[in-house]
């Protein structure tokens, strides 16, 4: 309304709307959820190109990275929770397409890594329909909060997260979880690409038995039909990591900025009393 009430060009008023760092919710009445994340939306489209506007310094971030299992999720979930951010559960964007793509019954479930196959995978993030809400994730109108954390969906992720243009293609829809009062993301590569801006990165770690542990406990707790055994998990952690810190692309690291914790021996309240007490020390 107020783009036509001004008569300027609505591309050049809607730009400028998001460089005030005016949040996107505010401008058009929508959530995310909402929207579904659909592209047809030129609104969308044009929020996607501007998101990075928005000022890591005024809408604060926190990256939490780490390899598979460290409990960055837990973490992540909890320290939003206490400040009233958003969360972005990174990982859980590539399970989806993992588990699109094994849904896909026009899709081989091998990997090939062709650049026909890539750009299958590609297509098929940009047409999906994902939706987030606070207790459950859909995908295509299907509720699969569960079923994208079974372990093959996980080994499939990782296998497919390795090729560029996959990365680039979710790229945008991880950063438009950037929206004020502030977000915390975990993932592989918050604090190195995606909000290399974050004024607080860090980079949390544990022992592969431990977090082998933490694994099966997780799969027993979710009740799902597996046989993997621990020297089973053990070895799909390794070879995992191995993945995850060997890719060309987007490697997992951490940030040179970034603060290692190692939460081995760490309750999870002593994990996130540490995380919001560097928060609080930090320059935001």
């Amino acid at each position: 309304i107020v783009c036509w009430a001004s008569r300027r060009p609505w591309r050049a008023c809607w730009g400028s709307f998001v460089t005030a760092n005016l949040p996107f919710i505010q401008l058009v009445g929508m959530s995310d959820a909402a929207i579904g994340f659909r592209k047809k939306s030129i609104l969308y489209r044009e929020y996607l190109v501007h998101s990075n506007t928005l000022s890591p310094k005024l809408y604060p971030v926190i990256t939490i990275d780490g390899p598979t299992a460290s409990g960055k999720g837990t973490i992540a979930r909890a320290v939003a929770g206490k400040l009233g951010f958003h969360y972005l559960d990174s990982g859980a964007l590539y399970r989806l397409i993992a588990l699109a793509s094994l849904r896909n019954t026009q899709s081989d479930s091998a990997i090939d890594g062709t650049p026909e196959y890539i750009a299958t995978l590609v297509r098929l993030i940009e047409t999906v329909d994902i939706e987030f809400s606070e207790e459950r994730i859909t995908l295509n109108g299907q509720d699969v909060t569960q079923d994208i954390r079974a372990e093959e969906v996980g080994q499939r992720a990782s296998a497919i997260a390795v090729y560029a243009p996959i990365r680039a293609a979710l790229l945008a829809r991880q950063r438009v979880f950037h929206q004020p009062p502030g977000l915390v993301a975990d993932g592989r590569d918050m604090g190195t690409v995606v909000f290399p801006d974050a004024p607080l990165k860090i980079f949390l770690t544990a022992s592969v038995e431990a977090r082998a542990k933490r694994r099966y406990k997780q799969l027993q707790e979710q009740g799902q039909d597996f046989s993997a055994s621990m020297p089973t998990l053990l070895k799909n952690l390794e070879a995992r990591d191995a993945r995850d810190y060997a890719r060309a692309v987007s490697p997992l690291k951490p940030a040179p900025d970034a603060r290692i914790l190692d939460g081995s021996m760490m309750s999870v309240d002593a994990v996130v009393a540490t995380v919001m007490e560097w928060f609080r020390s930090a320059d935001v």
